[in-house]
């Protein structure tokens, strides 16, 4: 129940506030191509051909009717290895083409571009559009009409022998316009192979890539979920040293941030900062979701200092994104912290921000300060939304002012709030937790009338009622009800009944359900192998894990994260192994909770070497750590009796300001301690201390 609020508000401040950002933030790379492609043919039709008018944005994104229109996809240049067009070949070209001095005068002005786009769109095969444009092989159109030409082609395969006609029948000089425009094409077309072969095709001609063909590149691979392949562009960009920018960066930060990878966002954050970017409010804002979903609160904190120090001003979102941060983490005593900073820097809450507060009152047992914001915050301005209501509801539940809450529920409908699904399961359990069993169960017809259809929580609510009451013959009954209706019965139903049934001694009835999970028909193998972990199921977990990651059915990288905590708490050291590679096998990077545990598993096993270039790799490739997971690593020298490294990496982490300086003494200290190098220990203790000393003098 509280997990459906929490999600309510997460939502809320998320989808409401960044998720457009999000979309502008992947769509603004080929918006950005797309400008400078259109300034281009700005610019050529102003020199070339003032009669003939620019096409609408719209043309470009007209899709052609015809469909039989098919192209040699055979040819070795669409591969990624080299093919046969080589430097000898380019060469004989190269011979075939006149100098500029012997160049045609252009027909650019005479010729109607409309009506020759009109004729290409009716040509049904290479051959015809050859044909078709045989007229001008001698290059009496410019580089720049055909460059336009092609921008204006929306259809890939045409595109595709446009290019070739101009490369390889009229031989014009190689255009890298020409190439990203076409790259663009196929691209839009989902062709993934072909922009390989037209990238490496490109590089045979002589040319080299800019950085609007890696743009373009990695924006359409990321957006349609091939990270890898985005990252492989983005590699081959640095590798040519062709800088990127804020927008190029930024966009790969909210593409591993949507696929849940927040140490490969981090990993590309530290690459903007190297390469000597400032990140903008967004990539900020972006960075504190990234590092709060990575659990680094601290440097999630942190950034808003280095905001400041860049000259970058923390808004509302940054700061409701922070609260969010440490309320879906129960941290609501620095939530209050941060919301006394915002008032202080005169930061004004928006509605995001007050339905959090709402909440983290609510939380600390201040329900008299979350009754004051909710009836204060017209007078700032901001219109309680129905989140609002249903917020201060759950409080006045949780404080057990039963009063309080029927009365904001009736006061809802009086003034036509438009209650939810949320709403009434807030209020079932209000009229549980006050002993108000039929009250509760009414409340489901009475959502219905209204028109607003039960969910799982607000069935397993139910349940739960009745359980606890005594009246399993009524959970059991509707538990087969809704099973044999066909509605989804999801991880909480499932849940809710197994403990319902265990709780009442009936073991068998459990044990059938766990059964049915490892034959999930009925849900999906992501959501079974996530209920059996949770419920500490290992066997059948690991069955249906395995199961479902050799049949490639495994996309979320929270199952892979389910299985090694499930392993690691039930000391399966070997296992927690196996899955961190399965889950670095499908291009997964782990975050810093994982990397713990597979340091410690690594530890267990006496795997050290294992341990040391897993942190090592995770380190280079920008991932942040926690300060324990840093500890984690000394330990395991430590036990290796490694004491070179323990020392090489103590004297890298004093440096580090980021790191607390009492812990980490703490830990080599007793590090030393374990293996009885008493000298050390004090060593250690004593530079704690004379650090202590001097900064209480400096004071």
């Amino acid at each position: 129940m509280a997990k459906e609020w929490e999600n309510e508000v997460v939502e809320d401040s998320l989808n409401s506030e960044q998720d457009e950002v999000i979309e502008d933030s992947i769509n603004s790379i080929e918006i950005e191509v797309g400008k400078a492609l259109l300034l281009y043919e700005v610019d050529m039709m102003n020199m070339m051909y003032a009669s003939v008018l620019l096409p609408s944005s719209s043309s470009y994104l007209i899709p052609f009717t015809k469909t039989t229109f098919t192209c040699n996809l055979s040819k070795s240049v669409w591969t990624r290895t080299p093919s046969s067009y080589n430097k000898q070949q380019q060469q004989q070209q190269q011979q075939h083409r006149p100098s500029r001095t012997q160049q045609p005068s252009h027909l650019d002005h005479e010729v109607d571009m409309d009506d020759l786009l009109s004729s290409i769109s009716e040509t049904q095969n290479e051959q015809q559009l050859f044909a078709l444009l045989s007229r001008y092989s001698g290059r009496q159109l410019s580089i720049r009409f055909m460059v336009s030409l092609l921008s204006r082609q929306s259809d890939w395969q045409r595109s595709l022998a446009i290019l070739d006609w101009i490369n390889h029948k009229a031989r014009y000089s190689p255009s890298l316009f020409a190439f990203n425009v076409v790259i663009r094409n196929v691209l839009r077309a989902n062709q993934w192979q072909l922009a390989h072969g037209l990238f490496d095709e490109m590089r045979q001609m002589g040319l080299s890539p800019d950085r609007y063909t890696y743009s373009t590149l990695i924006t359409y691979f990321g957006k349609h979920g091939l990270f890898d392949s985005s990252l492989f562009w983005l590699q081959q960009m640095e590798q040519d040293n062709v800088p990127g920018d804020l927008v190029l960066y930024s966009n790969l930060i909210e593409l591993s941030r949507k696929l849940c990878d927040y140490s490969k966002a981090i990993s590309i954050f530290t690459r903007l900062k190297s390469s000597g970017i400032t990140p903008d409010l967004v990539a900020y804002n972006s960075m504190i979701n990234v590092f709060g979903k990575a659990k680094l609160f601290r440097e999630a904190r942190l950034l808003l200092h280095e905001m400041r120090e860049n000259g970058v001003q923390p808004d509302t979102v940054s700061y409701s994104t922070l609260l969010t941060m440490y309320v879906e983490n129960h941290k609501f005593v620095e939530a209050l912290s941060v919301f006394s900073e915002m008032n202080e820097g005169k930061c004004a809450p928006d509605l995001t921000t007050c339905n959090i507060m709402i909440d983290v009152y609510g939380q600390l047992d201040m329900a008299k300060e979350a009754d004051r914001l909710f009836w204060s915050m017209r007078k700032i301005g901001i219109e309680p939304s129905v989140v609002s209501y249903n917020t201060l509801l759950r409080v006045y539940g949780e404080a057990e002012l039963f009063g309080e809450a029927i009365q904001l529920f009736r006061l809802m409908q009086k003034k036509c709030i438009q209650q939810n699904v949320v709403t009434y399961n807030t209020m079932i359990k209000i009229y549980g937790k006050s002993l108000e069993h039929e009250k509760a169960t009414n409340l489901i017809q009475e959502m219905q009338n209204r028109g607003i259809e039960p969910n799982s929580i607000t069935y397993s609510t139910i349940i739960s009622i009745w359980e606890k009451a005594g009246k399993l013959d009524r959970a059991a009954m509707l538990f087969q009800k809704l099973r044999s209706s066909g509605a989804e019965i999801d991880q909480v139903l499932y849940q809710t009944m197994i403990v319902a049934y265990e709780r009442a001694g009936l073991v068998g009835h459990a044990k059938r359900l766990l059964q049915e999970l490892k034959q999930p028909d009925s849900i999906p193998r992501e959501t079974a192998i996530t209920i059996l972990a949770r419920a500490g199921r290992i066997e059948e977990a690991t069955w249906i894990f395995r199961q479902a990651f050799d049949a490639g059915e495994i996309k979320d990288i929270s199952v892979f994260s389910c299985m090694i905590d499930l392993f690691s708490k039930n000391k399966k050291y070997a296992n927690v192994v196996e899955v961190f590679e399965k889950m670095r096998e499908v291009g997964y990077f782990p975050d810093s909770n994982v990397i713990a545990l597979v340091l410690n598993a690594f530890g267990k096993l006496r795997e050290f070497e294992k341990a040391d270039a897993l942190y090592g790799q995770m380190y280079e490739e920008g991932c942040v750590f926690p300060d324990e997971v840093h500890f984690q690593m000394l330990s395991l020298y430590g036990a290796k009796k490694d004491f070179k490294m323990v020392e090489s990496l103590f004297e890298k982490l004093d440096s580090n300001p980021n790191i607390n300086k009492k812990e980490l003494h703490l830990v080599v200290a007793s590090i030393y301690e374990r293996v009885d190098r008493l000298n050390d220990s004090s060593r250690i203790m004593n530079r704690m201390n004379q650090r202590g000393n001097g900064n209480h003098d400096r004071a």
